[in-house]
């Protein structure tokens, strides 16, 4: 299975954990991330993901993500492919999604990925499109167990 976590998702371990549903969501996400690491599912990596994380001012949660990200990606979809793209980010963004949100949701599209993880509650609930699954990582967590992935 082919995923894909956004710049939101990444960085929920870094966020203050004294809320539930964000102690879920890291919980969750670092399941995955694991499951990534043993090679049970295939990570996408993208130049949106790479300028948003070159935007964090914490060196250390940026150099961390960066290794990750090159690491274990298995598939990279370089800014070359900007252009081609245009049109299908554009089509998301007529959702109400942001260029970036919807830039991440197109890379996506084009890795032939099957989910996006992204703790963004907004761009959950935005996209209409039928491309591709838009989940939160508990939500993926508990379709992995139901489907048997």
């Amino acid at each position: 299975m082919r995923i894909y976590l956004d710049n939101c998702c990444f960085n929920r371990p870094y966020d203050s954990q004294s809320d539930f549903k964000i102690l879920l969501e890291t919980r969750a996400k670092l399941h995955v991330q694991e499951a990534i690491r043993c090679g049970k599912f295939e990570m996408i990596g993208s130049y949106m993901l790479e300028f948003e994380n070159e935007q964090n001012t914490d060196r250390m949660k940026k150099k961390a993500i960066r290794n990750f990200q090159q690491c274990y990606s298995s598939f990279y979809v370089p800014i070359e492919r900007r252009e081609k793209l245009q049109s299908k980010i554009a089509e998301i963004m007529e959702y109400h999604i942001s260029y970036k949100d919807a830039t991440h949701v197109a890379c996506a599209i084009y890795a032939k990925c099957d989910c996006l993880l992204t703790t963004d509650t907004r761009l959950m609930k935005r996209y209409k499109g039928n491309e591709i699954k838009i989940l939160n990582p508990v939500d993926f967590i508990r379709m992995e167990e139901e489907e048997g992935l």
